[in-house]
């Protein structure tokens, strides 16, 4: 085969990448030996194979290349005449090498990219499990606090606003007259504003004697705006007055936002 013939096959970069039979490599060795442009030939074959590798594997560190690339330019073995020329078999050997190496340190990037994206996802998919988890434990009390307050244990008495001082408010008591506990729907009272808080009271009415039940505060707060109360004396009114952090021993009468009779 002529030059052109041997480059146009294909053979130059089989033969390279060490992928030829032997009777054709010693073919195509012996040829490249005698003949400088198939010298310059696989050189640049070489050359680009390298460059592939490169790209392919950045994270190869820069001695590993340096030792490779000494290897291969040191590589030769001596004529007929003695005189030195390059042993292009062993060079595509080393070609392989290169491509194979490279290769690992892709995969091995690869993996490392694959497993920080494993550990994301498996910790996003703990918040969501604990998200889950939380909202089926909302539902569950809310579903609960519905049952209890739909129970026919449960009085519900409107209480309206004051007219002198929230028209507009109102709340409900939902009482349990055996067991002595209440809950109290806050979601008509308008929002507290600074460090004052509402309070519940418990009321006797002729004369007045009130009784604390507590404040609407997270401490008693069961559901979003419903608090509940336990060991509620008898009472013949609920009121909700606005009283100082921390609550009051006597209601502000002034600050009287709802108040409703119970039924006999």
């Amino acid at each position: 085969m002529s030059t052109e013939e041997i480059i146009a096959s294909g053979k130059l970069e089989l033969y390279v990448t060490g992928s030829l039979p032997a009777e054709e490599a010693a073919e195509i060795a012996e040829a490249v030996r005698q003949d400088p442009k198939l010298q310059k030939e696989v050189e640049a074959i070489e050359a680009s194979l390298i460059d592939l590798a490169g790209s392919v594997s950045p994270g190869i560190p820069s001695a590993v290349w340096e030792r490779i690339l000494n290897s291969i330019r040191s590589v030769r073995t001596l004529d007929d005449q003695g005189s030195t020329s390059t042993n292009w078999a062993a060079i595509s050997g080393w070609a392989a090498a290169v491509l194979a190496i490279g290769g690992i340190f892709w995969l091995m990037n690869t993996n490392s990219s694959l497993q920080d994206e494993l550990e994301i996802t498996i910790t996003e998919n703990s918040e969501l499990q604990e998200q889950l988890k939380n909202t089926e434990s909302q539902l569950a009390s809310s579903e609960e606090i519905l049952e209890i307050l739909r129970s026919k244990d449960y009085n519900t008495i409107i209480l309206p606003g004051n007219q002198a001082v929230a028209p507009d408010a109102f709340a409900k008591v939902y009482f349990d007259k055996t067991n002595k506990v209440a809950y109290i729907d806050s979601r008509g009272l308008p929002e507290v504003s600074g460090t004052n808080v509402y309070q519940a009271w418990s009321l006797k009415l002729d004369p007045l004697r009130p009784t604390s039940m507590g404040l609407l505060d997270l401490a008693n707060e069961v559901e979003e705006g419903i608090y509940k109360f336990e060991n509620v004396p008898d009472p013949e009114a609920f009121g909700i007055t606005l009283e100082p952090a921390g609550g009051s021993e006597t209601p502000t009468l002034t600050q009287l936002y709802t108040l409703g009779a119970v039924s006999p």
